[in-house]
């Protein structure tokens, strides 16, 4: 309490100097003593009494008080030493003595009292004074035991309340550290009597008295943290009456629940004191302060006073009178029902009112003792049972006030005590939380509604529901708690038929409290101990007995606590199979090793005792069977219960709530005899044996059917039941009262034969308390749990469903923003926690569930979707939310993706989405180029440029356009939209752009193989599939824009094409193939393929052919469609060539690329960006290989033959061809470099030139003269510069025959067959073809003389000159032909005739060359044989024979050769 001004003005007086100071100071309190001194005196003479004594003037008569306090006042100023070293008793002893005195009236007591209070707050004396341990001890005695006259009630309740002013300041003293156990037990004793005394008062008076109570408390228990270690040992070994070790022993066992029971439950609790009236008696004339209450009430006061070792109550005050008040209070719980409740009092507000007393006192000592109470055993075993159990009890009271400070303790003991409460926390829960929210249990909507606000309070501990998991869910012998609440939560969160309320709310808050508390836990690094299933068990262990090797180490505790609730769920499994089968349960239980393969009585008995969900009336008939291993079974039962020191009743109401006992006589005996054996065992201690337990157990079932059977009308007296239990205890009577109480107790609490069953919540009945505080000594250490997430893995998939129907059920039916705000909470810490635990069902199934309250998924029922939109504050908030969750964390969305791509094509449908959406990395770069230099970004759009209200249309083009919402036609008016209008479309596009749509595609190379597959597979599944025939423009569009959007996400991830391809292969196949119209899809789709391979080419060597071989598809296009896109399809495939040609290097891939080339050529758009591309690839060689040599040569003559175009282009084409010649002089070079191979790849190489030399005669055909003319100078060209290519012989025969021989007949056949018009100087080309031959036929002379068919070559070639020589074209023979025949011919001879090929032999012999030769050539040619063999005669040609000389050629015949050639070639240009 604070100073008085006294003490500041005493303080100021410290500007003097320090003598000045002290003596100040001195003078100044001696003043006040003083006062107070004349104050006392003062009242005193103000009674008659003290008066006339004054008046007198007899000194001698003065009366003992007014001389002590005369003579005090006459040495208070004669005391030189400073008031700390003066013995506070000298001026503390008159006050008391006044306040002791029992002739001083109230006024008089009032005035002294206020005098001593004012000393002790002024802290005139402290620790250092001398014996202000006696001086403390005076004061207290003295205020205790204050005795005055009462005049009027109200200075009677003025002087209470200065004894609690008094006594209050005493405890706040820095000096109350030398009270001792005794008097702190003695101030709250004579508080509480003016707490008591109050009742009977004015208002003021009670809340004074019950606020210093409090303060008293707060006060007292502040302190334990700071007792030191000594004295709590001391405290330890106190020898009071509350000895833990007897907690189930003696007073200590006094239980109450419903009906008062004791003895274990079962005799009638009366209270420590039964506190009856209260009234003050006006009559007295001297009313002592310590009998404010009756005389039976004073017994609570001598409990206090008198403990059994009085040595430690007169130590410095701890933990004795801590202890001692701490159990005041619990006993404070009891009185309820004890009290006299007069016939003017409220019997309701009464049982109020005094239990919440009682239990703030209590909840204010747990505030301040905390911890600290788990380091003194018997304040520890004081909130275990005694306090804990009428926690219980007032649990369930009808009084929200009640039941709302019982939770409020709970927590406190949660927060400060779980370690040591794990039994009694199980219990509360069970028996009282979730009892409560059960309407079948005719819970108030009040307590409900407090118990729930609690429930909530606990969820909001970061690792409440962690901790119920890992110790109580995951102990076989405990109820599954998290898994319950976790239910409640759920169930209470649904509006089931009525509109949504703040319980709902509320739920919803308790059950996010829990999801946010696995989600903060995930930031924090927790290795992997809590993650993947649990293996099945590989041999038999028996499963109660199990222990973890360290329950702080989370490595053992993990995999210990995983294990053990797997085991759990096995029995809970193997219990249902009991239930329809008990054969079939056992064995079930023999498979999975919870049951050894040959049972044994011991493991099926434990599996009965510790396994709940079993159907009790089975166990019973199993335990009552006569069978050999039954009996056995039943005997091991029995042995797993401790019934030490307990009651026959207690124990024998605890061993019949595990099972049904069976109705058949013989079956009972049984059960009765294993039963009666254990007891007997463990309680030998009042029956001689155990038939004496037999018998008495038989006595008690039939009692207690004769008391509780409604049919039984005569009822058993106590006699009856004492009489008829005679002799059984070994031929002696048992003990009266001992049979007395048993009779009380059946009678007051019947024994259920037939317990509960099903999932229901038990009531927390005497027996089963005494049975919890058994259990609490062999129960597993409680196991603390930290930040990481160890087990939220399981926790999660037990309550994942349930949550996320609740959360979504709530946001459904809410109505306030601040709901949406938490629902949209919850949404993102499941979809956090489903991410971390990959559980991709769950995220999935929130999908789901969130995309439904978009409303983007509903059919358009309104005219203007777009301002209904952006009106809905919860789909919008849907909307973010959904792909907040699909751009954190699309890694582990599956079947998912098919919602968000509905909502996505919605949006798109609305003409919402950003232009970019469905942009790769590619186009990233291009829009933030374009950004950078000024120009706005696509998706920002501002209102202004909103259309006028209407209908919305579908996105145009490729994109939804973000600058158009809401259109009309042009022919029908147009409004302009409202501010109300406006702000809902503002609100609908700052929504999109929070969303972020586009970063789903172009950030999906980020995506993990799984959710990027599923991604694309569901586009596909969006786009539909593709019809024939005329699709409507919406699904047009739509497929439209999800191939954008698959094609997007194929290029975003290049590196991953190979997951992709198939799917995206297969769907652009569908497309090309059922399209027979030139339509959108089917252009992105072809473009979308080349785009594809344009860009991955070059990344992709492995897949490159893959990828060509795709472009086929292009090639399988319907003419319509091919003819529609064909100079596009070409520009694109000249830049895929341009760009990736190197990359490009398989056969099939060419094929392909040279195949859709060639298609080019004839058609008038495309050829010239096809023969571009084709240039690219054959000029100079520049990517010409063996791989696509032959497929470009054919592509060139496709072009060089095609008439599209202008005649150059067919000139240039064959050119391409004839240059490409170098190429193989080349390669055939590197070949002979080579190794074995060699000569394959020689032959290779000489294929290809026949193949070249194969497509320039086909050109040689062509109509146009300077394209055919162009194409045989060519050939000559590629003929007789192919040295280097290495052609053989054989080769350049087959030549001859298929290629030179040939072109000559065809040539011949056209200008004879065809009109001039058509073929325009064929005379010319004929020449040319002749001069070809004639050239290349002396170039390859020497080389082709010698083979055995050369007389044939040449024989051909004499055929041919003559029918050449003798054409008729247009009727008529050709000049020109006739002219140039003879002299060619005549050049071949002269040059056969130089070189030796042909003379005429001089002797017979040899063969018909030359006879040959001169038969032919004098048919049309005569004169040949005078100008090229002047010396021969012409006679002798018959006549002579032909030598044929092998040896090469000379130089001068190939001079004269040439020369001729050239003359000849000369004179026909000439002549042209």
């Amino acid at each position: 309490m604070g100073r008085p001004k006294m003490q500041t003005e005493i303080n100021a007086i410290a500007e003097e100097p320090e003598d000045n100071e002290c003596s100040s100071k001195r003078a100044a309190l001696a003043c006040m003593v003083n006062s107070e001194v004349g104050a006392v005196l003062a009242v005193m003479r103000r009674n008659v009494r003290w008066g006339g004594r004054y008046m007198t003037g007899d000194d001698q008569s003065e009366h003992a008080l007014v001389y002590s306090l005369k003579a005090l006042r006459k040495q208070i100023f004669s005391w030189q030493q400073q008031w700390q070293t003066i013995n506070p008793t000298t001026y503390l002893k008159p006050f008391l003595d006044v306040i002791r005195s029992d002739e001083t009236g109230a006024p008089i007591t009032g005035v002294a009292l206020s005098s001593v209070y004012k000393i002790l707050t002024l802290e005139i004396f402290d620790l250092s004074t001398v014996n202000v341990e006696e001086a403390m001890h005076m004061v207290v005695d003295a205020v205790t035991s204050c005795r005055f006259e009462v005049t009027d009630p109200a200075s009677e309740e003025v002087v209470l309340m200065k004894i609690l002013q008094v006594l209050l300041a005493c405890m706040k003293s820095k000096a109350s550290v030398m009270l001792h156990n005794q008097h702190v037990c003695t101030i709250v004793n004579t508080c509480f009597r003016v707490v008591h005394q109050a009742g009977t008062k004015g208002e003021l008076l009670q809340r004074i008295a019950r606020h210093t109570m409090h303060e008293l408390v707060r006060c007292i228990f502040s302190h334990l943290p700071d007792i030191g270690h000594l004295e709590s040992t001391l405290a330890s070994k106190e020898g009071s009456r509350h000895n833990p070790d007897a907690l189930v022993d003696g007073h200590e066992k006094d239980y109450s629940f419903g009906n008062k029971s004791r003895d274990n439950g079962n005799g009638n609790l009366e209270p420590d004191v039964p506190l009856v009236s209260m009234s003050f008696p006006s009559n007295a004339s001297v009313v002592p302060a310590s009998s404010l209450v009756d005389d039976n009430s004073m017994e609570i006061a001598n409990n206090l006073e008198s403990p059994n070792d009085m040595h430690l109550m007169n130590e410095p005050y701890g933990i004795p009178c801590m202890v001692e008040i701490f159990h005041f209070m619990c006993s404070l719980l009891n009185i309820g029902e004890h009290v006299g409740v007069g016939p003017q009092s409220n019997p309701i507000a009464f049982d109020e009112d005094v239990p919440l007393f009682a239990l703030g006192l209590i909840n204010s000592a747990i505030e301040l003792g905390g911890l600290s109470i788990r380091q003194h055993p018997k304040l520890l075993a004081l909130v275990q049972d005694e306090l804990f159990r009428n926690l219980m009890q007032f649990g369930l009271s009808m009084s929200p006030l009640i039941l709302s400070m019982v939770c409020s303790i709970v927590l406190n003991l949660y927060l400060h005590l779980r370690e040591e409460l794990k039994l009694q926390l199980e219990a509360f829960f069970s028996c009282v939380v979730l009892r409560l929210t059960q309407s079948r249990y005719g819970a108030t909507f009040q307590q409900q509604e407090v118990i729930m606000e609690a429930l909530v309070d606990f969820c909001r501990q970061p690792n409440f529901m962690a901790e119920m998991y890992a110790n109580l869910d995951c102990d076989i012998t405990c109820s599954n708690v998290f898994e319950d609440l976790a239910n409640l939560l759920s169930k209470s969160a649904f509006p089931v038929n009525c509109p949504l309320s703040a319980m709902h709310v509320l739920a919803l808050e308790g059950l996010i409290a829990v999801i946010q508390g696995m989600a903060e836990r995930i930031s924090s690094a927790s290795p992997a101990l809590g993650h993947g299933p649990v293996s099945d068990l590989e041999e038999y262990t028996a499963f109660w007995t199990v222990k973890c090797e360290s329950y702080n180490d989370p490595n053992y505790w993990v995999k210990f606590v995983r294990r053990r609730k797997y085991i759990k769920r096995k029995l809970m499994i193997g219990a249902n199979h009991f239930n329809r089968d008990p054969k079939k349960g056992l064995e079930f239980l023999q498979g999975t090793h919870l049951l050894p393969d040959k049972l044994d009585p011991q493991s099926v008995a434990c599996f009965f005792r510790y396994t709940a969900g079993l159907d009790k009336s089975l166990v019973g008939d199993f335990l009552g069977n006569h069978d050999d291993f039954c009996v056995q079974v039943l005997h091991e039962f029995a042995r797993t219960f401790d019934f030490q020191e307990m009651n026959l009743d207690t124990a024998l109401r605890l061993f019949l709530e595990t099972f049904r006992l069976p109705g058949e006589s013989q079956k009972i005996q049984r059960v009765l005899e294993a039963f009666s054996e254990r007891y007997y065992e463990q309680s030998p201690y009042v029956l001689a044996d155990k038939d004496a337990a037999l018998v008495l157990s038989y006595s008690i079932i039939m009692l207690n059917t004769d008391q509780h059977n409604v049919q039984v009308k005569k009822k058993m007296t106590e006699e009856d039941f004492i009489r008829n239990n005679r002799t059984i205890n070994g031929g002696r009577d048992l003990p009266r009262e001992f049979l007395s109480d048993l009779y009380h107790s059946i009678c007051k609490n019947e024994i259920r034969t037939t317990p509960e069953q099903g999932a229901g919540f038990p009531e927390m009945t005497p027996s089963r308390w005494i049975d919890l505080m058994r259990k609490s000594k062999t129960t597993a250490p409680y196991i603390t749990c930290d930040s990481r997430a160890f087990l939220d893995h399981d926790m999660f998939a037990i309550m994942s469903g349930p949550t996320i129907a609740a959360i979504s059920v709530v946001f459904e039916h809410a109505q306030h923003e601040e709901v949406f705000h938490m629902c949209v909470e919850g949404f993102l810490a499941v979809a956090k926690i489903s991410a971390c635990h990959h559980l991709e069902d769950v995220l999935d199934d929130l999908v789901v569930s969130l995309c439904k309250s978009t409303t983007l998924l509903n059919p358009l029922s309104s005219e203007e979707p777009v301002i209904a939109f952006g009106d809905d504050t919860k789909a919008r908030m849907a909307t973010v939310t959904v792909f907040t969750i699909a751009n954190r964390f699309g890694d582990y969305i599956r079947s998912g993706w098919r919602n968000i791509l509905d909502c996505i094509l919605r949006l798109h449908k609305l003409g919402l989405l950003p232009a970019r959406v469905a942009s790769d990395a590619a186009d990233d770069s291009e829009v933030s180029t374009d950004s950078s230099h000024g120009k706005p970004a696509p998706g920002a759009v501002s209102v202004s440029h909103m259309t006028p209200m209407g209908t919305p249309r579908r996105s145009a083009g490729l994109m939804g356009r973000f600058s158009q919402l809401l259109s009309l036609d042009t022919e029908e008016p147009r409004s302009q939209p409202t501010e109300q209008q406006l702000a809902a479309h503002q609100r609908t596009l700052q929504t999109i752009q929070t969303c972020h749509i586009d970063s789903i595609f172009t950030e999906s190379k980020f995506l993990q193989a799984d959710s990027l597959l599923q991604l694309a597979r569901a586009l596909i599944w969006a786009a539909g599939r593709p019809q024939k025939g005329n699709p409507s423009p919406e699904d047009e569009d739509t497929a439209v824009f999800c191939l954008e959007l698959l094609i997007a996400i194929t290029l975003n991830n290049r590196d991953r094409i190979v997951l992709l391809w198939q799917g995206v292969y297969e769907h652009i196949a569908s497309i090309v193939q059922s399209t027979v119209m030139p339509c959108a899809l089917v252009e992105k789709a072809v473009f979308g393929l080349l785009r594809i391979c344009q860009r991955l080419l070059p990344y992709k060597e492995n897949l490159a052919d893959e990828l060509l071989r795709s472009l086929q598809l292009i090639l399988k296009l319907d003419a319509r469609v091919a003819d529609a896109y064909c100079e596009h399809i070409t520009q694109e495939v000249m830049r895929l060539v341009k760009a990736n040609a190197a990359h490009i290097r398989s056969q099939p891939g060419w094929r392909t690329i040279c195949s859709l080339l060639s298609i080019t050529a004839r058609h008038p758009e495309a050829s010239e960006a096809g023969f571009e591309a084709l240039t690219f690839i054959m000029v100079e060689g520049a990517h010409l290989s063996p791989t696509n040599y032959v497929l470009c040569l054919d592509a060139s003559r496709q072009f060089a033959e095609s008439r599209l175009g202008l005649t150059d282009r067919s000139l240039r084409a064959l050119d391409l061809m004839a240059e490409s010649l170098p190429c193989l002089a080349k390669w055939h070079s590197v070949a002979k470099e080579g190794g074995d191979d060699s000569s394959k790849v020689s032959q290779d190489i000489v294929e290809m030139w026949l193949k070249l030399v194969q497509g320039l005669r086909r050109v040689c055909l062509e109509q146009r003269e300077e394209v055919r003319n162009h194409a045989l100078s060519l050939l000559q060209r590629c003929l007789t510069t192919a040295d280097g290519i290495g052609v053989t012989p054989t080769a350049w025969l087959h030549c001859f025959d298929h290629i030179v021989f040939t072109l000559i007949d065809d040539l011949l056949e056209i200008a004879q067959g065809h009109s001039p018009k058509d073929y325009k100087n064929m005379e010319g080309s004929m020449v040319l073809a002749l001069k070809l031959l004639s050239k290349v036929f002396l170039q390859l002379l020497v080389d082709l003389s010698s083979l055995p068919s050369f007389c044939k070559m040449w024989l051909g070639i004499l055929t041919r000159m003559d029918k050449y020589g003798k054409a008729k074209i247009r009727g008529k023979r050709c000049d020109k032909l006739q002219e140039q025949v003879p002299e060619i011919l005549k050049n071949i001879l002269l040059v056969m005739k130089n070189r030796g090929v042909l003379v005429q032999r001089s002797a017979l012999g040899g063969d018909s060359l030359w006879e040959l030769t001169w038969m032919h050539v004098n048919a049309f040619a005569p004169f040949l044989l005078a100008e090229t063999f002047p010396d021969q005669e012409p006679h002798s040609v018959d006549n002579k024979t032909t030598v044929v000389h092998s040896s090469s050629a000379c130089q001068h015949s190939d001079l004269v050769a040439e020369g001729v050639l050239a003359s000849g070639s000369s004179n026909k240009n000439g002549g042209g």
